[in-house]
């Protein structure tokens, strides 16, 4: 590839195998999904299991930018040994905090009081979260592992070992029923499949590895200095399902809000997720202005299309889909439908914010994605703490994704506001000081 002139062949290539995996990610969630669907009180099931993931987004977030850290700072081994220890702590951290809500009464508290769920989705959701404690490790070492492939752009092995997680799920979903019942099955099925595809992706980053020549060895403070603004971002990322999860649990129409707004987020990951890989098309690939218009020429059409196809399972395809895939009932279809079709405009506002947090985190300006995120979520906190007291008189889902947008473009916006104020100041390179 010509180090001037970057093509959207070039970013394709780069970028389409992640778009995969991505959507090979999602579609175990949505396999999840259907499989509780089928189960005798699937209500109770999907809101469990939803509510479940959405702590555990939550709690397990730190770990999420570990493939980020990895590309920017693990240039040898010394370096690669501080992104290891980083790792490693931060999956203990989230593993504590898993292991405090599902075997503790703090655990009942929050999901019970604080998320004002009822009883019996809140048992669910903690015996989800009890054979969950271990997935911090499995998913910490993925993040790494794919980071060492991502940079040797060798992205087309993340989505082999995703393909394998995911015909190992359908497996798992299978054996689950012998030991589990109810959403406890997805939580069993999801534990073991991501746990495949770390062995995986370890195995092909540790054939292909090479140390980068250029760039001076970082030190364990350094890293951990660029690496932890990351990770208490993308914890605070999350907060917002959570809070929105804690907002629709006291409407009226709560256990179907919830267990909707679990099946859309499902959706969103497979259809709007892909978009977060523009963080690391970025780092990787821009080395000029040329390249970042590139780059943000291949993301608008691939945001088009993504809302294109949220258009048409939401519309012509919604029986097929909603009701025949994932087995639905006519009730459930109906009330998805219209969050669903407003969603389509979600890839684009998810899409531009990846890219921004690309810009800093490539100009190692990462305490400024963690000032977004409290922005971002600051309003969340605002919402829930007037919903507490005053009654919202519309449909659970409806607020749902309205919300979700909403808190998306105040950190779009916060984030455009401060990268047009510190590259007029000169304060922000154009393109990623790694380039």
């Amino acid at each position: 590839m010509s180090e001037t002139q970057l093509s959207l062949k070039d970013v394709s290539l780069f970028f389409f195998p992640l778009l995969l995996n991505v959507q090979l990610m999602s579609v175990s969630h949505s396999i999840i999904n259907a499989g509780l669907a089928r189960q005798a009180d699937y209500i109770t099931a999907l809101a469990g299991f939803s509510v479940a993931m959405v702590l555990h987004l939550f709690l397990a977030s730190p770990s999420y930018q570990n493939h980020t850290v990895t590309i920017a700072m693990a240039r040898g081994s010394k370096s690669l040994r501080g992104v290891f220890i980083f790792v490693l702590l931060v999956a203990s951290y989230v593993s504590i905090m898993l292991s405090l809500v599902a075997f503790t009464p703090f655990g009942t508290f929050l999901i019970g009081k604080v998320m004002g769920v009822s009883d019996r989705i809140s048992e669910e959701a903690r015996r989800v979260l009890s054979i969950l404690v271990f997935l911090p490790f499995a998913t910490g070492l993925r993040g790494l592992a794919q980071g060492l492939v991502i940079r040797a752009r060798r992205t087309g092995l993340v989505s082999i070992a995703t393909g394998i997680r995911v015909v190992g799920l359908i497996l798992y979903l299978f054996l689950g029923q012998r030991w589990f019942s109810g959403a406890s099955i997805g939580a069993f099925a999801l534990l073991a499949c991501v746990t495949t595809e770390t062995i995986v992706i370890g195995f092909f980053s540790w054939r292909i590895y090479q140390p980068v020549e250029e760039g001076e060895e970082r030190t364990i403070a350094e890293i951990l200095r660029y690496a932890f603004p990351l990770a208490y971002s993308s914890c605070l990322q999350q907060t917002i399902p959570l809070l929105i999860n804690a907002i629709i649990s006291r409407l009226p129409d709560a256990p179907q809000a919830l267990a909707a707004f679990g099946i859309i987020r499902g959706f969103l990951f497979l259809l709007a997720g892909p978009m977060r890989n523009l963080q690391q098309a970025y780092l990787t690939l821009v080395r000029n202005i040329a390249d970042n218009r590139t780059i943000y020429r291949f993301f608008l059409r691939v945001a088009g299309g993504m809302a294109f196809i949220m258009l048409l399972i939401a519309i012509p395809l919604n029986g097929l889909v909603l009701g025949t895939v994932m087995g639905l009932d006519d009730t459930m279809r109906s009330y998805i439908t219209w969050p669903l079709i407003v969603c389509a405009v979600y890839p684009f506002f998810y899409g531009m914010t990846n890219l921004l947090r690309g810009i800093f985190a490539g100009a190692h300006r990462t305490g400024m994605l963690g000032r977004s995120t409290i922005a971002k979520s600051c309003f969340m906190l605002a919402v829930w703490g007037t919903t507490v007291y005053v009654t919202v008189p519309i449909s659970g889902i409806f607020f749902a994704i309205f919300l979700l947008l909403c808190a998306e473009s105040v950190e779009l916006l916060y984030l455009q506001r401060q990268k047009r104020q510190l590259t007029s100041s000169g304060l922000l390179a154009p393109v990623p000081k790694s380039a």
